[in-house]
């Protein structure tokens, strides 16, 4: 049995999509982060560097939300999530690089400085300056899309989950307003059967609390 430590909204979405979308059993074990869960044992023995998700699939612990989407789609070829050629696995490689370190790392930023990190740790400035910067970039790939149904290749690779989770953060944070190609693409992954919960609703899940 895969073993995924983390859930939504976390980057354990990008996993579960995965999952999902591979049509594979695993179980779902859930790591409060708030209360430090991540930063004791047993899970810190799994990832020392105390972050979500963490996959275990038999004797394979693999940690990076960008990695282990690789990792499940290389072990199950049959699902073609690969592109088959050089050249479009070159592509899918690229825009993966690109969205965590052009996207995600200034919508990190904006988080940080505006929540997560204790107020006297803030700088208001870098939100600013972060929102600027991947402001830029989702427009850069706002017009990769031109004519586009999927970031690489001709069919959904891995890059396209995890462009969704990606740009569905942007969303949240309203940073998709001038970006139709991107909206109109984010809807349409988020209407595929496997999709999981968008960042919203898994918030909205949480807020409501068990039962409701």
């Amino acid at each position: 049995m895969i073993i995924l430590y983390g859930t939504p909204p976390t980057r354990a979405v990008r996993v579960i999509w995965l999952l999902n979308e591979l049509g594979l059993a695993y179980e779902c074990r859930s790591v409060d982060l708030m209360q430090g869960e991540a930063r004791r044992a047993p899970f810190i023995d799994l990832n020392p560097a105390a972050r979500v998700p963490v996959l275990v699939d038999g004797d394979v612990v693999l940690t990076e939300s960008s990695a282990i989407p690789l990792y499940l789609a290389e072990k199950h070829p049959e699902a073609g999530l690969i592109p088959a050629s050089l050249a479009d696995r070159a592509q899918m490689y690229r825009w993966l690089f690109f969205l965590a370190t052009e996207i995600e790392q200034p919508l990190w930023r904006i988080v940080r400085h505006g929540e997560l990190y204790p107020p006297e740790r803030r700088l208001p400035a870098d939100i600013a300056l972060a929102r600027e910067e991947c402001l830029e970039m989702l427009d850069v790939l706002e017009r990769h899309l031109a004519g586009r149904e999927v970031i690489a290749g001709d069919r959904l690779s891995v890059a396209d989950f995890n462009a969704a989770y990606t740009l569905d953060w942007a969303e949240e944070t309203g940073l998709l307003g001038q970006t139709p190609r991107l909206r109109a693409y984010l809807d349409g992954m988020y209407a595929r059967p496997t999709a999981p919960p968008t960042i919203a609703e898994a918030v909205a899940a949480i807020t409501a609390g068990p039962g409701r």
